[in-house]
């Protein structure tokens, strides 16, 4: 099940992956995917097929999510989205101002590099999140898509807990 506070009426939700290197931050990638309601992660290069099957990802959401590679996320972009990079560069949005749009499409560099120039000059928006240093490819994409969602209009309530909690789980405040 996604959450019902990044779809509908709150837009759409695409990632875009610059040849994405770790099996586990893939497999991270595609969990919190699945947790904030993403519609579709594209991704380039080669290195992704090392993380398809990785059993990091428990809710298996590779195979709900649409995840497809691509020659250049430029050719990915879903209609309408704009394009938001996040990356540690001058000039950058710091992500607690940032607005998101209702149809994004956030573009990630890989872990051993950087969104090149050409992909940030693309971008309509470049965003950074305020850091000492870099952080982990998926922590990134955690604290983006939790921002969007902590900014949007998601009075779910005890129903959002009751879908998302575990089946164990039945304390109460």
């Amino acid at each position: 099940m996604q959450p019902p506070f990044i779809n509908g009426d709150n837009g759409l939700v695409s990632v875009g992956l610059t040849n994405p290197k770790s099996a586990t931050n893939v497999a991270s990638i595609l969990r919190a995917a699945g947790c904030y309601g993403v519609s579709s992660v594209f991704y380039t290069g080669q290195r992704y097929g090392y993380a398809k099957n990785f059993n990091a990802d428990t809710r298996q959401m590779h195979k709900i999510i649409p995840t497809i590679g691509v020659e250049t996320l430029q050719t990915a972009r879903p209609a309408g989205a704009t394009v938001v990079g996040i990356e540690l560069v001058e000039g950058a949005i710091p992500l607690p101002a940032y607005q998101h749009p209702d149809n994004a499409f956030y573009v990630f560099g890989p872990e051993d590099g950087s969104l090149d120039q050409i992909t940030v000059d693309w971008c309509d928006d470049v965003v950074y999140v305020p850091t000492n240093g870099c952080m982990n490819l998926a922590a990134t994409v955690n604290v983006v898509l939790y921002d969007r969602m902590a900014k949007s209009d998601y009075s779910q309530g005890t129903a959002l807990i009751r879908a998302s909690r575990d089946n164990n789980n039945r304390i109460k405040v």
